[in-house]
């Protein structure tokens, strides 16, 4: 008997278990939608927003000793008498570069004398601030969920356009809500803080998702040489390489900016292109694959 290569492994255990596969991406879908309304109704916030989405101030001062983050932010929040106070930090090549300090319930006077207070002296010229409005901040949170809603459908129509098949223009997006739904579920499980940055990297991944779904749907629908199976390995091959390479490249990236945004929108990217593979190429694909199969056969 012949000794299969671990790639033709791969695609044997693919084929046999496609539809087991499929289901796994469906739960996982289904426990990101179960979790995120649990944080809504239950919790009472979906994210943790910065307070560009909520309002608040935030102060930015540089590291110039390592600082235990978690220590601070105890510290502050004593001090403040706040809960709603947060402490994050930024580096490069892992040293860290800058504190940045945000409350919603806390003026800058406060945080700056509570700063001096656990022992940080703030220099003018060294530090800096922002404050945004309650009111501002919820408008730009619901502006970004409209935009995100409104690009949503612009794709939709699109995507029917282009392959003017109402099922196979369903499973695309239904593949691409789940990219977004899944990332935020993560985001939200570890606390990871929103800003308008991040929201701004839903939109880029949204972009991406539909990309791969789009090259994965066209190859199967409009390539009339092999078998469904066939050519769901012929687009695999190319998206993977794709993929790869974008998560080479935001990762590069997250590493070596200084920028708080930068960072926030190259994780969230990262994050969006390791959920789209599955719920490209084992969701959609098996989908696709299913529905095809069922109306056509296997050829």
């Amino acid at each position: 008997m012949t000794n299969l290569s671990f790639k033709e492994k791969i695609k044997t255990f693919y084929d046999v278990n496609y539809k087991t596969l499929l289901i796994i991406t469906l739960v996982i879908f289904g426990l990101a939608l179960l979790f995120l309304a649990y944080k809504q109704f239950v919790v009472g916030e979906l994210i943790v927003r910065g307070i560009s989405l909520k309002g608040g101030v935030e102060l930015t001062f540089p590291a110039k000793t390592n600082i235990n983050i978690n220590s601070l932010q105890s510290s502050l929040r004593s001090e403040t008498n706040s809960n709603d106070l947060t402490v994050r930090s930024t580096s490069e090549l892992g040293v860290q570069k800058d504190i940045i300090v945000e409350s919603s319930d806390v003026t800058i006077d406060l945080m700056k004398k509570s700063l001096e207070t656990v022992g940080f002296k703030l220099i003018e010229g060294e530090y800096s601030s922002q404050q945004i409005g309650s009111k501002l901040g919820e408008k730009f949170f619901n502006q970004m969920f409209l935009a995100l809603l409104f690009a949503i459908i612009a794709i939709a129509i699109v995507v029917y356009i282009t392959f003017r098949e109402l099922i196979p223009s369903l499973f695309v997006m239904i593949a691409a809500i789940a990219d977004l739904v899944t990332v935020l579920a993560v985001l939200s499980f570890f606390n990871i803080t929103l800003s308008i940055a991040g929201v701004a990297a839903f939109l880029m991944m949204l972009g991406y998702s539909v990309d791969t779904d789009i090259l994965l749907t066209t190859r199967v629908l409009k390539t009339k040489t092999g078998t469904v199976l066939q050519r769901i390995h012929d687009a695999m091959r190319t998206g993977i390489t794709m993929t790869v390479s974008s998560f080479v490249a935001v990762t590069l990236a997250f590493f070596i900016t200084q920028s708080a945004a930068i960072k926030e929108i190259m994780l969230i990217l990262a994050l969006g292109l390791i959920i789209d593979s599955y719920n490209t190429w084992i969701q959609n694909a098996g989908i696709l694959r299913w529905y095809l199969e069922y109306k056509h056969g296997k050829n």
